[in-house]
């Protein structure tokens, strides 16, 4: 697990001596999503969340009830809205203890078909150049 001040901490560092932080250098960078509601298993219960944002290779989770163990190897997930639902396996990478709830960062282990076609959808959109073009 991961002391988030500490990673706080260091991605202010490097902010600082290069103008970028490890965010900046995501390869499928994380996109902020409203009403994905998620069911996880650490082995032991099952408790519910939303989805506060995500990418191909990741989720954030929120609104996690303290009773789910973060330190459990694998998490199981699944995501549900836009009348679809995933099933996956997570790995815990940092969570942030609120006062009634937590915070959890997870890494995809093992994404179903369709998943990155579905997390497209929230990709921002890119120009076109070829759009610009008059001939």
């Amino acid at each position: 697990m991961f002391d988030l001040q500490s990673v706080q901490h260091n991605l202010l560092l490097n902010h600082e001596t290069t103008g970028e932080t490890k965010m900046d250098k995501r390869r499928h960078p994380r996109m902020p999503v409203d009403k994905l509601m998620v069911d996880l298993s650490d082995g032991r219960g099952f408790f519910a969340g939303t989805v506060s944002d995500l990418s191909r290779f990741g989720l954030m989770v929120d609104n996690v009830p303290h009773k789910l163990d973060e330190k459990a190897p694998q998490i199981s997930v699944i995501v549900s809205g836009r009348g679809k639902s995933f099933k996956m396996k997570t790995r815990p990478r940092w969570s942030v203890r609120q006062s009634i709830s937590k915070r959890i960062g997870m890494e995809i282990i093992h994404a179903p078909w369709g998943w990155t076609e579905f997390v497209m959808q929230f990709e921002p959109k890119k120009d076109d150049i070829w759009g610009e073009i008059d001939l």
